[in-house]
């Protein structure tokens, strides 16, 4: 009761001080070491939606980048990580099937929702999320994606008499700016020779989207939203012979090695600012605590640099007005040290920990949403 009090008045300050739009966890411990978050909002309502879950077996990681509003992934944020368990707990663990059933089912799911929503709400036909997911069990590693959300890894190499730190890309990202994907959605409509446009500075898919992979954005996959003639009241409806954009995640999976230090998770607001080599080397030459918000502010300083501005000049801006700087943004510092025989042992073997990010940053909805959830199981 008296945390809950306290919190608006704690706030108060925090906005006076720093930026008002961040948010973060600087460490916790999970089954492989230790993690770290931050999220920076820039749009009116934060569209980025993240979590951690950590078990004395398996830690998961979550990164849901929505767009056209936050429907998808708060929606993926509910649903994602009970499917993952509902089916690994059929199929007697964690394999790239149990994940692409998992996907598969939260986009039903959501699609379901849409069906039932849709004169109310007709917007939610063109609501989606990227959709990016990091799972740890037994050594081994599974990379999901969807979207452009993007999973990096900080391993140890030797050249000649000196260790040096690498950045390795686990991820692939499904954005038509990439000519490789361009391509691939090329060939995947021979008959349609504006599937991909360049407008508006970018690439996109129909002239309106730049990903090709999501979760939601039914009119772009179903036919039938486009012929609704609510939707049709609602939006600019484009005829579709075929869906343009599909939820079949891309899936890596990889044994973890001595060598491997630390995972970078985080959506494409970070990867627009920083290269993968810049976040590895934050990351390796900073201390552990708070590291994610320091990737979050690195992007933030460079985002600022780009418009010769400062960072303080730019965490005084509101959100909304905000995302015309950057978009929102969310980092997740994954830590290994487990697997590399590390005897620390702060990760006790009764605890379940659970984090998930705000909702929206210091709205209502935050108090409840930024709860750290732990339990201990008998």
């Amino acid at each position: 009761m008296l945390r809950s009090c306290c919190r608006p008045l704690q706030r108060c300050f925090e906005r006076r001080g720093g930026d008002g739009l961040l948010w973060h966890m600087d460490l916790k411990p999970h089954a492989s070491g230790d993690y770290s978050i931050a999220v920076v909002q820039a749009n009116s309502c934060l569209e980025d939606q993240s979590q951690v879950f950590a078990s004395p077996s398996a830690t998961f990681v979550g990164v849901y980048d929505g767009h056209g509003g936050p429907e998808a992934s708060r929606f993926v944020n509910k649903n994602l990580f009970p499917n993952l368990h509902k089916f690994a707990s059929e199929q007697g663990g964690l394999s790239a099937d149990v994940i692409k059933k998992a996907f598969n089912a939260t986009e039903e799911e959501f699609m379901h929702l849409v069906r039932r929503s849709l004169s109310a709400q007709p917007q939610i036909a063109s609501v989606g999320s990227c959709c990016l997911v990091g799972a740890i069990s037994n050594d081994q590693l599974y990379v999901a994606n969807l979207g452009d959300s993007r999973a990096v890894l900080g391993k140890m190499v030797w050249e000649g008499r000196k260790n040096k730190v690498v950045a390795e890309r686990l991820s692939t990202d499904h954005n038509v700016a990439v000519e490789e994907v361009r391509k691939e959605v090329e060939a995947l409509h021979p008959d349609d020779s504006h599937i991909v446009v360049y407008c508006r500075g970018v690439w996109r898919i129909k002239g309106i989207i730049q990903v090709s992979r999501s979760i939601g954005d039914v009119y772009l996959k179903k036919p039938e939203f486009n012929r609704d003639p609510i939707f049709q009241q609602f939006g600019n409806p484009i005829p579709l012979k075929r869906p343009v954009m599909t939820a079949e995640p891309s899936i890596l999976v990889r044994k973890l090695k001595p060598q491997d230090l630390f995972l970078i998770f985080a959506s494409d607001g970070l990867w627009e600012q920083l290269s993968d080599e810049a976040v590895v080397d934050i990351v390796f030459n900073n201390p552990r605590v708070g590291i994610a918000k320091r990737l979050v502010r690195a992007a933030l300083q460079e985002a600022a640099k780009k418009r010769e501005m400062r960072y303080d000049d730019i965490k005084k801006i509101e959100k909304g007005i905000r995302r015309h700087f950057h978009d929102d943004i969310t980092v997740i510092v994954i830590y290994l040290d487990q697997h590399r025989g590390s005897s620390d042992n702060r990760f006790k073997k009764s605890t379940i920990g659970s984090t998930s990010a705000p909702v929206d940053i210091f709205s209502l909805n935050a108090d409840e949403a930024e709860e750290d959830l732990v339990h201990t199981v008998s």
